[in-house]
């Protein structure tokens, strides 16, 4: 890189962390920020330096930049690389003219992680010799390995591999995945049909035939802890692993406020009345484009009616009973996924935490 582009990086660099620091300073000067903020995919402070985007020159030299990596995305599967001294999974970053990326599409710009320009590119056009039954399953524990890689760089499912990633490892590997499958579905202009052209360093789709602008979608949903006194209310969908349970969920609709979306979608689940809501925490979720917003909410009734087409089962858990789902010591529950805001939100309510 050269000394100008060196000398723009470091400035800009320094500027983004004294805003950071300011957004999360209190009048006495130190740093706050809500234990609401260290739920997995989010809350790392990555430097995703939009400004950027559109200086396409920029990024052809950021890409050249000896510091640069690509992460490279199969099937929304992000390269995964184990680091034997600290026992977590670290990203496979990829130089620009790695073998593992010809035919790559959809290269995006994720941002700086301090020095280090970062890249995704989904590699899907490459085909394993074994495709398995798991493959795009609620939980696939399958592994695929490039040729052009070492053994030890492997394609992971992320919801498996989140609870050994470091925050800004999950944040990267969760904007990837999301941004990348957003370009897989949205190829074509959806107001006249055009195929779309990738702008903005992969945080736009330009259609050239009716110059209308696409930008990656991110779907609100919320989800509940819905507490009674005591109890707290779990439910599980058809099809999910035998003993899975989970806080209740659902899309917010247009028009509607998180709090109405709470209260419609617990009733319809589960014929529960809900009083007070309050926001807790949020969580990108990219499986495949969601963001969920954590909320508590107050019951005012206790009879549940399940709706069997969004709910397999809803009940009661009393906190001594969720302690022991919590540790995995139920006979027949199964905790949330590791990873995931509802046992995030659960662990919090546990502990008296939830602030």
């Amino acid at each position: 890189m050269c000394d100008v582009n060196a000398g723009f990086l470091a400035f800009h660099r320094i500027a983004a962390q004294m805003l950071l620091l300011a957004s999360f300073r209190g009048k006495d000067g130190h740093q706050k920020m809500k234990r609401a903020e260290a739920v997995a995919f989010g809350g790392s402070g990555l430097d995703r330096a939009a400004h950027l985007r559109g200086e396409k020159h920029v990024l052809d030299t950021l890409m050249r930049d000896s510091r640069a990596g690509v992460l490279p995305l199969w099937r929304g599967k992000p390269l995964l690389v184990a680091d034997p001294r600290s026992g977590r999974d670290e990203l496979g970053w990829l130089s620009g003219n790695s073998l593992a990326l010809v035919g790559a599409t959809s290269r995006v710009f994720l941002g700086l992680d301090g020095d280090a320009p970062r890249f995704a590119a989904d590699v899907s056009a490459w085909q394993p010799d074994l495709l398995p039954d798991t493959l795009d399953a609620y939980r696939d524990p399958s592994e695929q390995r490039h040729p052009a890689l070492p053994d030890t760089y492997r394609f992971s499912e992320l919801r498996m591999a989140v609870p050994r990633l470091a925050p800004r490892a999950a944040e990267l590997a969760a904007t990837a995945r999301a941004v990348l499958n957003w370009h897989r579905t949205h190829r074509f202009c959806a107001a006249c049909g055009a195929e779309s052209d990738i702008s903005l360093g992969g945080w736009q789709r330009l259609c050239p035939a009716c110059g209308t602008h696409h930008h990656p979608r991110t779907d609100p949903v919320v989800i509940m802890l819905v507490t009674r006194g005591n109890s707290v209310l779990i439910g599980r969908s058809p099809g999910w692993p035998e003993g899975m349970y989970s806080l209740l969920a659902g899309y917010v609709e247009p028009g509607e406020t998180i709090e109405a979306a709470v209260r419609r979608e617990t009733l319809e689940e589960a014929g529960i009345k809900i009083g007070h809501v309050a926001y807790l925490a949020s969580q990108p979720w990219p499986f495949p484009a969601s963001l969920m917003i954590g909320c508590h909410a107050e019951a005012t009734s206790e009879a549940i009616t399940v709706d069997p087409a969004e709910l397999e089962d809803a009940i009661w858990v009393t906190r001594e009973e969720m302690a022991r789902i919590h540790a995995g010591a139920h006979p027949r529950i199964a905790a949330a996924r590791e990873g995931a805001i509802a046992r995030f939100l659960l662990g919090n309510w546990l502990a008296d935490t939830l602030d």
